[in-house]
């Protein structure tokens, strides 16, 4: 990298570095009286035989080159050992990696055969006009010429920077930009985009923007690397000890090398010193300088031809600045998000392995703790500091451990390396460095913040916020917290959102409980949700459903958070009341049996809870069950669950609770069919009634399912067609989705194989409209019997092993009496075949297994087949 003018020579005292290059057996003598030559004047050798090994990797002769100050080079008759799998010697690649600015004082032994590839490295530097050289023919008379040029130099470069140079004359020496020690992971775009902003000249002050421990400085060394060419010189200026706005012109100046000896202001220095040269100034750490940011814009006019490259936490806002935002490492492969072998390949797993083995060199990544590390990077957010953290543990800690005790975050991730900045040694130390930058009110608006989970809308901030030191300026006070990226701001279908790191959340979660306002923000924050679960309750069940959906998903963490809040206070009635009115869309996130294991906790709290909470705390309980343990005991618990909401005065309650009595008793395989269907017609003729259009269309699918136990078909696509047309006149998508999937089993049932994949899309299209990850499963698993039955048997198994990973991940199982697409998968004359496209099937993603059922749902039935 191309860095200005020749670096100024420090004094002798300072300990000057001199690196020696040369082959080691063959020079041992010469080796020895340079290391003299070069002690005797009170300079620090650097030589491999000092403590390194023979042939030292490349990374480590760069980093040993990268800190030195001085090249020297010593060569006889011998080219040197070329590693395994490279192409030059260690001897050529010394002096190709040496910087062009840095002296190099090159010595030939005299008379020399050489070896060929010697006599061409020689060549090439006798043409380097960076490079002196000169023939020595003893050990004795090389060590007087090291001694005699290395004090030259000295004195030369010395009196370059004297004291008493002029300021037109100064030369510059730029504080060099640190060595990067670790591999840059992930970040490659990153790279090229901001190099292109620095490099085009169209951006002054280019921003990496980003919260503590994101990556900023270790891009900002990486951009360095890849624009210097461009550049006269690259200054990096560090600020992170820096907490005077007056002192950050002097910084820079200091990092210049400018000395304010108050003879002339030092901006008229700075002007002097920077006029007509081209400069990147890579200003980091500017976070706590906020305020003496207009300073920036005179150093445009200082230096016109220049480009300031800082890294902050929190934005400038000053003429001429561009903001690049640095976003936290991918932890999956958007295509298939819950792929774990695809997340292995994403760069947050990949930064979390190579940390790992870099503290523990026999780690290995393994089918055993995959699963471990790719939870760890998710946990983790993909933020690199934390997971450089996590990964230290490896030492102590497999990753299941590590992942284990990341519910306290704050704890875990110090870091045992001592020569990291204190305020990145812990992310508890990151956070607490930017939040001591905020004013009183910022602090507490993030504390108080701390109660969200994850997503939230500037509206629910607001209703939590009465009476709080911050609720007549909240716009502006999460704007700066959004500038200070301690929170995240996104856009989703057009509403603001906003979200606080999970390391930030515990910062402020400890805080509200250190002050002792846990209690009453989590209460603000349950009465919130249960407001919104009130509202949004009466538009699940007919046409605005979707809208409702999409709702409650952007809020769908705090709903859970705050009816766990309320199991946990024991406050029984609104706790089921939230949790009963939105069971719809719990059965579309998925959330149906977390919100089991509530009920029960609830039970648990209050043994004897009124009447319709114990109602929905069994309705929810026995729900559950039916699809994981179907036995004799449910219809009965059912049972009780509706005469429970028929003393509550709760006729739908009791109405859906009777169905699903009946809905058991089919699943466990009753006998007493025609019991079984009193009981979903009653239910279903109930909610019919009272307009419950859902439960009327459940109960349809319920009796056609019954009339398949009976072996009827025909009387099943009868149940199946009315509750279809009920549907599509209620404009429900969920249960149209639901029904839709059964009249395709039906249709393919009776030989209808083109009608009956038309309904299998058509439901399939509804499930990913909702992002019903359950209804996705299903629709596949028929769309993969067609295909099998169309003898596509890998097509087949793709779908089948999409639809088998869909239903792991989320315990969405069916009866086992009701699973039909594995008969025709069964058919296959080639069952590796089938199992092959099961194994590709199961690394789909849910969107991505249903873009695929999609493309070939439609094909048409070749004339004369049908079974």
């Amino acid at each position: 990298m191309t860095t200005g003018p020749p670096p100024r020579i420090r004094t002798p005292d300072q300990r000057l570095r001199v690196f020696v290059s040369s082959t080691l057996r063959e020079l041992a003598e010469e080796r020895a009286a340079v290391r003299e030559a070069i002690e005797r004047l009170r300079l620090a050798p650097v030589m491999f035989e000092l403590g390194a090994r023979p042939h030292p990797p490349r990374d480590l002769y760069r980093a040993y080159l990268e800190q030195s100050d001085v090249f020297v080079g010593v060569y006889g008759e011998r080219y040197g050992w070329v590693a395994p799998g490279e192409e030059i010697s260690g001897l050529e690649d010394e002096y190709r990696l040496t910087p062009r600015a840095m002296p190099k004082l090159i010595y030939l032994r005299d008379p020399a055969e050489r070896e060929p590839r010697l006599d061409e490295l020689v060549a090439r530097i006798q043409d380097d006009d960076t490079a002196s050289y000169k023939t020595f023919g003893s050990p004795e008379e090389l060590a007087e010429l090291v001694e005699a040029d290395l004090a030259t130099l000295l004195a030369e470069r010395f009196d370059a920077g004297s004291i008493h140079a002029r300021p037109d004359e100064e030369a510059l020496t730029f504080a060099p930009v640190p060595t990067a020690y670790t591999p840059l992971i992930g970040r490659e775009a990153d790279v090229d985009a901001v190099a292109d902003l620095v490099r085009d000249g169209g951006h002054r002050l280019v921003t990496l923007l980003g919260p503590g421990g994101i990556g900023k400085s270790r891009l900002a060394i990486a951009v360095a690397e890849a624009v210097g060419d461009s550049f006269d010189g690259v200054v990096f200026v560090a600020l992170e000890n820096v907490f005077e706005p007056d002192l950050l012109l002097p910084s820079i100046a200091s990092a210049l090398g400018i000395r304010d000896n108050g003879e002339i202001p030092l901006r008229e220095r700075l002007a002097i010193a920077l006029a007509d040269r081209r400069l990147l100034l890579i200003l980091d750490n500017l976070e706590q300088l906020v305020e003496a940011s207009p300073e920036l814009v005179h150093l445009y006019t200082l230096s016109p031809r220049s480009v300031l490259l800082a890294t902050t936490r929190t934005v400038l806002r000053v003429r001429g600045e561009r903001v690049y935002e640095v976003l936290p490492l991918a932890t999956h492969d958007p295509a298939s998000p819950s792929s774990i072998a695809r997340a292995m390949e994403a760069p947050a797993a990949r930064l979390f392995v190579e940390r790992a083995q870099s503290v523990q060199p026999s780690f290995a990544v393994t089918p055993a703790n995959t699963p471990a590390v790719v939870g760890i990077v998710q946990r983790l957010q993909g933020l690199p500091l934390a997971i450089e953290l996590a990964a230290a543990r490896v030492r102590l800690l497999p990753p299941a451990a590590i992942l284990a005790r990341l519910d306290d975050q704050l704890s875990l991730l110090a870091a045992p390396t001592r020569d990291l900045p204190e305020r990145q040694r812990t992310i508890r130390a990151t956070i607490e460095w930017s939040t001591g930058l905020l004013p009183p009110t910022r602090r507490e608006l993030l504390s108080d913040l701390g109660v969200f989970s994850y997503d939230f809308t500037l509206e629910s901030v607001e209703a939590i916020g009465a009476e709080r030191p911050w609720a007549e300026e909240v716009l502006e006070a999460l704007t700066d917290l959004v500038d200070s990226c301690l929170v995240s701001s996104s856009d989703v279908d057009g509403q603001a959102v906003f979200r606080l790191p999970v390391s930030v959340r515990e910062h402020s979660i400890e805080r509200l409980r250190a002050e002792g306002r846990d209690a009453e923000m989590r209460d603000r924050h349950a009465r919130r949700y249960v407001r919104i679960a009130r509202a949004e309750a009466g538009r699940l069940g007919g046409p605005d459903q979707r809208s409702a959906v999409e709702r409650l998903a952007l809020e769908r963490s705090n709903l859970r958070s705050a009816v766990r809040h309320l199991v946990l206070s024991g406050d029984a009635e609104a706790a089921t009341d939230a949790a009963f009115a939105l069971f719809l869309f719990w059965w579309i996130a998925g959330y149906l049996g977390e919100i089991g294991v509530w009920m029960q906790q609830l039970l648990d709290r209050v043994p004897d809870p009124p009447p319709r909470a114990r109602a929905v705390a069994a309705f929810y309980l026995a729900w559950n069950g039916m699809w994981l343990n179907t036995g004799p005991e449910l219809p009965a618990r059912l049972d009780e669950a509706s005469a429970l909401f028929r003393s509550a005065h709760d006729d739908i309650g009791a109405a859906l609770a009777l169905s699903a009595a009946g809905i058991a008793r089919v699943a466990a395989g009753d006998p007493d069919l025609d019991a079984a269907a009193d009981r979903i017609e009653r239910g279903r003729s109930a909610l019919a009634a009272d307009g419950v259009v859902w439960g009327a269309v459940l109960g349809a699918v319920a009796l056609g399912r019954l009339e398949w136990m009976r072996g009827d078909n025909e009387a099943a696509l009868v149940r199946l067609r009315e509750g279809r047309e009920l549907s599509m006149n209620g404009g429900d998508l969920l249960t149209e989705t639901i029904i839709t999937h059964h009249f395709g089993r039906a249709l393919l049932f009776d030989g209808q194989v083109d009608a009956s994949a038309d309904s299998f899309a058509r439901s399939l299209e509804g499930s990913v409209a909702l992002r019903h990850d359950e209804g996705i499963a299903y629709s596949i698993e028929g769309l993969a019997a067609i295909a099998a039955h169309r003898g596509q048997f890998r097509r087949a198994g793709v779908l089948s092993g999409a639809a088998e990973s869909i239903r792991r991940r989320t315990a969405a199982i069916d009866a086992p009496a009701f699973v039909f697409h594995t008969s025709y998968l069964a058919q296959a004359p080639d069952p590796d075949e089938v199992r092959r496209g099961e194994a590709d099937g199961r690394e789909y993603g849910a969107l991505e297994a249903a873009a695929f059922a999609l493309a070939g749902a439609h094909e048409r039935e070749p004339e004369g087949v049908r079974t």
